[in-house]
């Protein structure tokens, strides 16, 4: 799931990428075009309470993000409340944040 909320800092928005605690990892990782698509720079945190994982980027506004997540290192994941999909070289898609 994906959430949107004006940041203090004007021009950029609060976006939170979420995955159900349905999905077993031992890690998982947002990878996307806002982080040079970098497998080791943004790991979700899963939430005790409700067992969620979840990360909040501040980003530009009016901007295209495509990204997945990477659970354990090897399995790609789509976020299926995405604005957009588009395919990739994989033959697959990617997930498009608009913020």
């Amino acid at each position: 799931m994906i959430r949107k909320e004006r940041s203090p800092k004007p021009g950029f928005a609060l976006v939170t990428f979420e995955l159900p605690a349905g999905i077993w990892a031992e890690q998982v990782a947002l990878v996307g075009e806002f982080n040079n698509w970098d497998k080791k720079s943004h790991f979700l945190h899963q939430n005790r309470a409700d067992a969620t994982w979840r990360i909040t980027l501040e980003l530009p506004v009016g901007q295209r993000y495509q990204f997945r997540y990477l659970v354990n290192g090897t399995d790609w994941h789509n976020d299926w409340t995405a604005d957009a999909y588009v395919p990739n070289q994989q033959g697959s898609d990617n997930s498009v944040v608009i913020t």
